[in-house]
């Protein structure tokens, strides 16, 4: 068993996703779009479920989905894009929030053949 203790690094995030949550919780959009923004990041892990893999492992052909959908950098854009075009930005603040949260958890990026980055 190991144990795992909260790195400075985490609680920055937790601070993140706090900050995150309270913009969520301030901003006014459609309900959905939390919600579908908020679960996306994590379609990738759909196809990349097999029976022949690790246990933690994901399928090497979904690691560049689910990078791409869990950096900062792709919630921001959307979010400025959204912004430009009048629309609310509730959808990409949640995508962020996602992310900041399973960074708050360990979660980080995979590596090529589907494993936690350390």
């Amino acid at each position: 068993m190991t144990v795992t203790f909260v790195t400075p690094r985490r609680a920055a995030y937790a601070g993140l996703a706090l900050l995150l949550l309270a913009a969520c919780l301030f901003v006014s959009g459609p309900w959905w779009q939390a919600v579908v923004f908020g679960l996306a990041p994590d379609l990738p892990l759909l196809g990349g479920l097999s029976h022949d893999l690790r246990r933690g492992q994901l399928h090497p052909r979904a690691v560049p989905f689910y990078n791409a959908l869990h950096t900062f950098v792709a919630p921001a854009l959307v979010g400025l894009a959204f912004v430009l075009l009048g629309l609310s930005p509730l959808g990409p603040l949640a995508w962020a929030l996602h992310i900041a949260f399973d960074r708050t958890l360990g979660y980080g990026l995979r590596t090529r053949d589907g494993f936690q980055r350390s």
